[in-house]
C-alpha cells in the first residue's frame, strides 16, 4: 500500500547532507559551542533574510516569545491580546511574564486573528498586540499597525510556522517591535534540534534580550538583569545556515502544492482555507480543511496510507492548563478546533503524492 507521510524530515533534510556534515564538523573542529561564530553568523544571516536590524538566537521558539515580552518590562498583570485560535505556547509566554492573556475570535476564513475583535478588546491595561501568522498565513498587518498606533500598543509577532512568509513586498519579523521564531525540525526553516530567534529593529530592546538569553549578562560575570540560560546551540547555528539560503525555494514548493490542493479539492464535503491560488505571500506551513465529520476522513485517507494532522484539536482556553479560561465562550475557535484537518505538505512531497490524496479526498463520502 502506498503509504504518503505528514512531515518526512529526513526527506526534507537529504539535499543538504553533504553540507550539513561539513558544517558539523566544522563547529566540532573550532572547539567553541557556546554563543561562538556560527551563532553571530546566523544571527547576521537571518536579520538580513528578514530585514531587520538585529536578531537573537535563544534555545527554542517558546523562549523566543518569552524574552520578547520580558524585555519591554511591562507592569505585572498588564494585558496583552493573543488570538484564540493559537497553539498554547502563544498564551504560555504571556502567562509566563506574570500577563493577562486577552483571547479573540480569529476570522472563520483565514484562521488568523480577526481585526474588529482586537479592536473590541482593547482596554484601559491592554499594552501589547501578539500576532500570530497561523499555518505559514500572513496577517493583515496594515490593519493592525493602525490599531496599535492608534493606542500607543506594542506589536509583538509569532512567526514559528511563518519563516519567509511576506506581506506588501516586506517579510513576517520585520513588522512589530520585536518577533518570535522557532527552529523546531518540522520548521519551515527547521534545525536538527531546538532552537529560536527574535528578529527586531530596536537596538535597546536587542541589546536587553541579548542580556537575558545569558543569565542577564552582556560582559561576562556582569549581570545588568535577571536573566536566564536560552542561546541557541552553535551546532543549530550552522545547520540553519546551511539551510536559509534555500527557504525561499522551499517555499516555493509549499506554494505550489497548496496551489494544487486548492484548486484539485472539489469535494463540498471539505471546506479550503480561504486564499488565492497565485499568492506569494503565505508560505503554508500548514495546509488546513475544515471537515464536519472529521475523524471519518482522517480514518479513511489512513487506510489508504496517508497521514495527516490536526493543528490543534483543543483550543487553549479549554485545556486543563487554562481553568481560568474554561468557561470563556468563543465559539469560532471551538467549532474551528472541532473541524480542522492537516493535510501533508513538505518541501520533499512529490507532485503525484499530491495529486494521489486529491483524489481519495474527492472520493470521500459520508
Amino acid at each position: 500500500m502506498k503509504r504518503i507521510l505528514f512531515n518526512d524530515i529526513d526527506a526534507v533534510n537529504a539535499p543538504f547532507r553533504h553540507d550539513l556534515t561539513g558544517a558539523f564538523h566544522k563547529v566540532m573542529q573550532s572547539g567553541n559551542f557556546v554563543l561562538a561564530e556560527s551563532v553571530s553568523q546566523f544571527e547576521k544571516e537571518f536579520a538580513n533574510y528578514c530585514g531587520t536590524g538585529f536578531c537573537i538566537g535563544v534555545g527554542n521558539g517558546y523562549d523566543a516569545l518569552v524574552l520578547a515580552i520580558r524585555a519591554f518590562g511591562f507592569a505585572p498583570g498588564a494585558e496583552i491580546i493573543v488570538p484564540a485560535n493559537t497553539y498554547i505556547a502563544t498564551l504560555l509566554a504571556v502567562s509566563a511574564n506574570g500577563l493577562k492573556p486577552v483571547l479573540v475570535e480569529p476570522d472563520e476564513h483565514t484562521y488568523n486573528i480577526n481585526t474588529a475583535a482586537i479592536q473590541a478588546a482593547i482596554t484601559a491595561n491592554t499594552k501589547a498586540i501578539l500576532v500570530v501568522h497561523l499555518y505559514g498565513r500572513v496577517c493583515p498587518m496594515d490593519e493592525i499597525n493602525a490599531i496599535a498606533g492608534k493606542h500607543g500598543l506594542k506589536i509583538i509577532e509569532d512567526c514559528a510556522q511563518a519563516h519567509g512568509a511576506m506581506y506588501k513586498g516586506k517579510r513576517v519579523g520585520s513588522f512589530g517591535h520585536a518577533a518570535a521564531f522557532s527552529f523546531y525540525p518540522t520548521k519551515n526553516l527547521g534545525a536538527l534540534g531546538d532552537g529560536g530567534a527574535v528578529t527586531t529593529s530596536g537596538e535597546e530592546l536587542a541589546q536587553k534580550i541579548k542580556a537575558l538569553r545569558n543569565y542577564g549578562s552582556l560582559k561576562r560575570y556582569e549581570n545588568v538583569v535577571k536573566g536566564v540560560n536560552s542561546r541557541l546551540d552553535e551546532f543549530q547555528a550552522a545547520f540553519l545556515s546551511v539551510k536559509l539560503p534555500h527557504l525561499d525555494v522551499m517555499n516555493e514548493k509549499r506554494r505550489a502544492i497548496a496551489a494544487k490542493y486548492l484548486l484539485g479539492i472539489t469535494n463540498p464535503l471539505v471546506v479550503l482555507p480561504a486564499a488565492p491560488v497565485t499568492s506569494s505571500e503565505h508560505v503554508w506551513h500548514l495546509f488546513v480543511v475544515k471537515v464536519a465529520h472529521r475523524v471519518k476522513l482522517q480514518e479513511y485517507l489512513a487506510a489508504s496510507g496517508i497521514e495527516t494532522g490536526v493543528h490543534y484539536p483543543i483550543p487553549p482556553h479549554k485545556q486543563q492548563a487554562y481553568e481560568e479560561l474554561n468557561s470563556l465562550k468563543l465559539p469560532v475557535t471551538e467549532t474551528m478546533h472541532n473541524m480542522v484537518l492537516s493535510l501533508p505538505l513538505h518541501a520533499s512531497m512529490s507532485y503525484s503524492d499530491c495529486d494521489y490524496i486529491i483524489s481519495l479526498i474527492n472520493k470521500f463520502k459520508l
